[in-house]
């Protein structure tokens, strides 16, 4: 037991943290003296100290028994995603939470499949011990264990999860020893999707329209319309995206001070201590503010990539890098979203944004990668 408290990575809980206030004072600020405030500083600060318990739980777990049982985890995760349609709540348009103990507790499981996926990956992928991996026989398979998550989720509707399954797929595929070809084809058969998805919604814009109002997805629309056609968005699509370029860009070198933000009040940028935060960071901090956090998370992935490089055994570094992968999409996409460079989605910044499950299960994929680098003196060869 000591000499897995010996190896534990001590930088990335320093920069756990640091991450922690980080939350803890943004979220304060984005809330307090608005209608918003209902003490979710003091709740986050919470799940973190319940965070960081399971990290610690995590370290003396050897993650080589949590790898053994991917396909229960797998499991449960997509019964979950199944049950969540008949007895799940629907929050922001999107049927994602079990809510209990009359709605106090909610808890969503498109968040857990993101491990789960990863876990299930490293798995399957770690059968080739570095050769190769073979179209039919381990691509094929990896695609079709992805896709039904995928689809469950896609179906909530959460847009925002679906994508970071398909970018931990990717990025996992990519370390992994995939053909060249193959990932030309790919690349190739993504480009004209993507191009036929464009040319199909700017040429039936208003079909689409009505049919994703008829299904109860307006918000898709209107994300999607307002980043391809600004100019053509009407002013309560653009609310968001305007207001939070507005207020990044007001913040200037130093910020206008902590707790002297001002659009996040009366509602001018929606969601401030969760999907739109880091906009509260830029007004308030400055790039200054916004340098620093860009810097943690810098060297957090910068520390998990060093404990991959060194792992033994393949597996590990896979999960290392699907959990890499995952957190380095979702801070681009949060933050590319706030200044302008990508559509908005439901994608929190991670360790910043207020949220329960999201922050947990970021915790644990932080225990697992501290279990690997204690347990690699232990590995062997995979049975």
């Amino acid at each position: 037991m000591l000499n897995k408290i010996k190896k534990i990575d001590w930088m990335i809980l320093i920069i756990l943290v640091g991450l922690m206030a980080f939350s803890y004072f943004v979220i304060r600020s984005a809330t307090e003296n608005t209608i918003l405030y209902h003490g979710f500083e003091n709740k986050q600060l919470m799940y973190y100290i319940l965070g960081f318990a399971v990290i610690l739980l995590s370290v003396f777990v050897d993650y080589r028994l949590v790898l053994k049982t991917w396909w229960v985890l797998y499991i449960i995760g997509v019964v979950s995603l199944i049950l969540i349609f008949p007895f799940g709540s629907k929050i922001n348009g999107a049927i994602g939470w079990f809510s209990l103990f009359d709605g106090k507790l909610s808890i969503q499981p498109a968040e857990a499949v993101k491990l789960f996926l990863i876990i299930g990956i490293a798995y399957l992928m770690g059968r080739r011990q570095g050769e190769q991996l073979r179209f039919r026989r381990d691509i094929i398979p990896i695609g079709i264990f992805s896709l039904i998550p995928f689809g469950l989720v896609m179906a909530q509707p959460d847009l925002g999860n679906a994508i970071i399954y398909f970018v931990i797929v990717v990025g996992m595929l990519w370390i992994g020893n995939v053909n060249h070809w193959h990932v030309l084809i790919g690349i190739g058969a993504c480009a004209i999707v993507l191009a036929g998805v464009l040319m199909l919604f700017n040429t039936y814009n208003d079909e689409i329209k009505d049919y994703l109002v008829a299904e109860g997805k307006p918000h898709w629309y209107e994300r999607i319309n307002t980043f391809l056609n600004p100019d053509d968005a009407s002013d309560d699509a653009k609310h968001q995206s305007e207001n939070a370029i507005q207020a990044v860009g007001s913040g200037g070198l130093s910020g206008q001070g902590y707790l002297q933000g001002g659009m996040k009040n009366g509602g001018f940028i929606p969601y401030p201590y969760s999907d739109s935060i880091f906009a509260v960071i830029g007004e308030e901090l400055g790039f200054q503010g916004a340098a620093v956090l860009l810097l943690l998370y810098f060297l957090l992935i910068y520390r998990m990539i060093i404990i991959s490089f060194n792992c033994k055994d393949r597996r590990a570094s896979y999960i290392i890098i699907g959990i890499a992968s995952m957190f380095v999409f979702q801070i681009f996409q949060n933050i590319g979203m706030m200044i302008g460079l990508m559509p908005i989605t439901g994608i929190t910044l991670p360790f910043i944004s207020y949220g329960g499950t999201s922050l947990l299960i970021n915790m644990f994929c932080i225990g697992l990668v501290l279990s690997i680098r204690s347990h690699q003196h232990m590995y062997e060869l995979p049975d």
